[in-house]
């Protein structure tokens, strides 16, 4: 099997099993198993993969044909310029999320205390820690797993020096119980749960049957974990810090309401790439 029909053999079959971009998937878990970039698989067509690419790259089309997410085939994904590692035990990054980095940085500076609820791999935390210099970053998250790929993803980032100076950590633990006393910071991230119970199994196969639930389940009204951030941000964020929280499409109004009763101010809805409301941010009180 030479690369021009394996990529034509990986289409066929992905389009079959109803994957929507199943040429570029095809191309690109061509790619990964044989280390060839793009420019191989144009230019020499003819070239043959070996008896143990061949079959990598049968088992690779087998897991995307049942809906494998790419990214958990491959254990990578690109997130704001960076590759991160990832796993079943993580979130994949979302392009949408690009967003509370983006508008994060506009407000994060140099030196800053930052704390991360639901950091997952690490992938919001780490991306702002490298757009800045010299910053100290907590992440929280109450899987042990998720927190063992967020180091690794921590150490990968670091060797390149990417991190231009900081430091980071990674705490297991139900969100702020996890904080320790008496820590406050310049700016809190989160990307917690938001789905609707009720809605998951609605979404589509990639993301019902394959990412953890337990970073998908927001409750009954999608709700619960801003119920807790906006009630115990204000202990942990210093006077005139910041809070960005990645949010439903259709939350904006709840979700500004809770920060609204809970004493934060200059509340403002950012949306994404495609005009959806994605990120709600809001500053801590001031003392006066």
């Amino acid at each position: 099997m030479n690369y021009s029909s394996a990529y034509k053999t990986g289409t066929d079959r992905l389009s079959a099993a109803g994957i929507p971009e199943a040429a570029l998937d095809s191309r690109l878990l061509l790619e990964f198993i044989t280390g060839c970039g793009l420019t191989d698989v144009l230019a020499h067509p003819e070239r043959e993969l070996t008896d143990d690419e061949a079959a990598a790259y049968e088992r690779a089309l087998s897991r995307r044909a049942e809906h494998v997410p790419l990214s958990y085939i491959t254990h990578t994904c690109g997130f704001m310029g960076i590759v991160f590692r990832v796993s079943a035990d993580v979130l994949i990054p979302r392009q949408d999320s690009e967003c509370l980095v983006e508008e994060a940085m506009r407000y994060t500076y140099d030196g800053s205390d930052i704390l991360d609820l639901c950091t997952g791999s690490g992938c919001l935390l780490l991306s702002l820690m490298h757009y800045k210099n010299g910053c100290r970053g907590v992440g929280v998250d109450i899987s042990e797993e998720a927190l063992c790929l967020a180091r690794e993803n921590q150490r990968l980032l670091d060797e390149d020096g990417g991190l231009n100076g900081g430091s980071a950590k990674f705490i297991c633990g139900d969100m702020f119980d996890a904080v320790p006393s008496g820590m406050r910071f310049d700016v809190i991230i989160s990307n917690p749960p938001y789905i609707r119970t009720g809605d998951i199994e609605g979404l589509m196969p990639e993301v019902a049957l394959h990412e953890p639930r337990i970073a998908l389940d927001g409750g009954p009204d999608g709700l619960m974990f801003y119920r807790k951030i906006a009630a115990r941000s204000g202990e942990y964020l210093a006077p005139g810090g910041y809070i960005f929280l990645e949010i439903g499409y259709d939350q904006a109004g709840d979700v500004r309401m809770l920060l609204r009763d809970a004493g934060f101010s200059d509340i403002e809805v950012i949306k994404d790439y495609s005009g959806n409301d994605r990120v709600i941010k809001a500053e801590a009180r001031r003392r006066a």
